[in-house]
Parts: structure tokens; sequence; C-alpha cells
């Protein structure tokens, strides 16, 4: 068993969700292999979302997770097989997005799966990755009149 690259993997998945909610676009991108397959399923957004390669995906996310979409992944019981230079692993995982501009809040888990590769420069990078829906809901924050968003990195001095 490949401890150092188990640790490596788990280190990169959570590296993932990390830029992916903080919008650091270059480092989030970094994450993938230039031919990364994304599958993304959401009934928020309608058809499930098939994005091939890096520029593809993080380009999605960037013009679809910018200021106005706060989000938050958090992944665990990670179960990661190694063999040589490629490795699998499965992620249970929650979310919860707030739409500001549209008053909604969507939350939600399922279980990624994904594929993962040693680069040549040494780096463990996303091959592809995609998840299976257990839920999904969404609230409108006008149906709850004492919602109050206090704190939002992304908002305006105008907007907050």
């Amino acid at each position: 068993m490949d401890l150092a690259a188990i640790e490596a993997v788990r280190q990169l998945k959570y590296r993932y969700f990390r830029t992916l909610d903080l919008k650091r676009w270059d480092e989030f991108a970094d994450t993938l292999a230039v031919d990364a397959v994304g599958r993304y399923g959401t009934h928020a957004l309608g058809e499930p979302l098939k994005l091939d390669g890096r520029e593809a995906i993080t380009a999605f996310m960037r013009e679809n997770l910018g200021p106005a979409i706060v989000s938050v992944h958090l992944a665990n019981h990670p179960e990661i097989t190694v063999d040589g230079e490629t490795a699998a692993g499965s992620w249970a995982f929650e979310d919860t997005v707030i739409a500001t501009e549209h008053g909604v809040l969507i939350r939600g888990a399922g279980y990624y799966s994904d594929t993962y590769r040693l680069d040549a420069d040494g780096a463990w990078r996303i091959a592809s990755t995609g998840y299976e829906r257990i839920y999904e809901s969404m609230q409108s924050l006008a149906d709850t009149p004492s919602h109050q968003l206090l704190s939002n990195m992304w908002a305006t001095p105008t907007s907050k």
C-alpha cells in the first residue's frame, strides 16, 4: 500500500474543494490534468454537465461560481486505491450554495468518483471527476424572513 500516494491524492481533493470555494482559479486549474474530464449533475442547473479539459472545467467554474455565488463543499470518507501512477477515489460530500442575486439556498450531498494520475512534473492531478447526488434541495430565502447573510467575503461594501 502506497500511503504517501494515498495522502497526496487526499490532499489534492481537499485542495480542489478549497480552491473552488475560495475562487482561486489558477490553483483550482492546477488540481486538474490538462485532459481532465468533469461530469457534474445538478438539478439546479438542469441537464448534467459534460466538461472536457482543464480549461473547460475551470472556465465553467469561473463563469458560474463568481462573486454572486457563495459555496462550501465538505468531503469525507475517502476510499482511495493506488496502482502505480494512477489512482481511483470515492468521496462522500455535502455542499451548500447561496445564490445571493437570486435569494436562493441550495444544499445537497452525494458521492464523487474520481480518477487521478501522477503527471510528469511529479504532481498528482485529477484525471476525471464526477458525482452522483443523493439529494439536492433548494429554498427561496424570501420564504425565511429572518434570514440574513451576515458575512460574505465576495460582497462589495455596498452589497453587504
